[in-house]
């Protein structure tokens, strides 16, 4: 069965603080009439910290949406190569063992994607499947997990790459002075993720099941607005409420598989902000302690987006993983309102398979090993549904 191994985490260099954050507010909004709830509002994030792309001063300009996209392209290609290389690291893998490339991102724009970009400079075979998702926002990296451990079960012993690029400070508008905007400045940080979902092996998050759910008529809760100036971000004061509609949803999709979602042994959750948490921990029963991977997240480096979710997973192998068969549940929450989330459980690293049938019809050597012999040789593009409707 798939397994979500180690992921690699980076963040830039650039740091601004809470109280640096609060400083910029009041000096930058002194006549703005709602100034005070931002304050406290940015205040209650618990957030202590972000890291930024750029330094504090080119991120309050705004040079235009094109130089602004054209920088995100820039610092994507310099940041995304080192920790591709540290995820692949942790799997056991190399590039040309890839067999999908799962790219998010909801903070800048590339046509052809990044992931092409990485195929024909990071050592990816050239039939390497591409998935972009741009649209899900924070929701995109438990789409991404779930995409991953899809493709992984319709391919068995395929290995899929997830990649989370977020430079969240690319989208500061200084000339937006709404208050869902004004917090998302405190609140949001930049960060580049990856993580490699094996199709047997490894070490990590088994991958069991995992689904979907929208609430109803709640698209315009977290919205891009795409204007001359560029990405502007809309959030509702409705938002910080969800989980009363979304906590039923990890219910029911866990009691469906025969598992309780407030017992389990770990939670890698969506850090939105702090009321989220903690309403989950209410609606689901369980410590604050659970969550205390995401709530690390959220104070170290503020809301990295689809970053989140791996970046949790990453303070849990850090702490030394969990016991071999412990259960544990993902949830990413984003714009629509959606909930990505996956039910697996901790795996301790099994020998390496033989060289899957996949991989031995892209390498000629391969196909003249004793195990590539006797490897069963499915076709390399079985239907997706049906066999990947079994892994949820």
């Amino acid at each position: 069965m798939p397994v979500l191994c180690r992921p690699a985490v980076a963040v830039p260099e650039h740091v601004i603080t809470r109280e640096e954050t609060l400083d910029l507010a009041r000096t930058l909004h002194a006549g703005h009439e709602q100034l005070p709830l931002v304050l406290r509002l940015i205040g209650n994030t618990g957030v202590a910290k972000r890291h930024l792309v750029q330094p504090i001063e080119r991120t309050l300009a705004h040079p235009g949406f094109e130089a602004r996209n054209a920088t995100y392209e820039t610092e994507a290609k310099a940041r995304v190569p080192a920790v591709v290389a540290e995820a692949l690291a942790h799997a056991g893998l190399q590039a040309r063992d890839i067999d999908l490339i799962v790219y998010v991102s909801c903070t800048g724009f590339m046509m052809p994607s990044l992931t092409a970009w990485m195929i024909n400079t990071l050592g990816f075979r050239s039939d390497t499947r591409q998935l972009p998702i741009a649209q899900l926002g924070c929701a995109a990296g438990g789409a991404a997990i779930n995409r991953a451990h899809d493709f992984c079960a319709a391919y068995p012993g395929a290995n899929a790459l997830i990649v989370a690029c977020e430079f969240c400070s690319l989208c500061y508008q200084p000339t937006d002075l709404t208050v869902g905007n004004l917090l998302s400045n405190g609140l949001f940080g930049d960060a580049v993720a990856a993580a490699v979902v094996r199709g047997s092996g490894g070490t990590g998050v088994l991958l069991e099941r995992n689904g979907s759910h929208l609430v109803p008529d709640s698209e315009d809760w977290i919205a891009y607005k795409v204007r001359e100036t560029g990405f502007h971000f809309l959030l509702d004061k409705r938002v910080p409420g969800t989980m009363e509609q979304l906590a039923p949803a990890l219910v029911d999709l866990a009691a469906r598989h025969g598992r309780d979602a407030g017992r389990q042994d770990f939670y890698l959750i969506h850090a939105g902000g702090p009321r989220i948490l903690d309403d989950l921990c209410k609606h689901l029963d369980v410590v604050p302690d659970m969550f205390r991977f995401s709530r690390a997240t959220l104070t170290e480096y503020g809301n990295i987006a689809s970053a989140v979710v791996l970046d949790a997973l990453r303070r849990l192998f850090d702490e030394g993983g969990a016991a071999p068969g412990a259960t544990g549940l993902i949830a990413g929450f984003g714009p629509g309102i959606t909930a990505e989330i996956s039910l697996g459980s901790w795996t301790h690293d099994a020998p390496p398979p033989a060289p899957h049938a996949l991989h031995a019809l892209h390498d000629p050597q391969a196909l003249h090993t004793p195990q590539a012999l006797h490897a069963p040789h499915a076709p390399l593009d079985p239907p997706l549904t049906p066999t990947a409707a079994v892994a949820r």
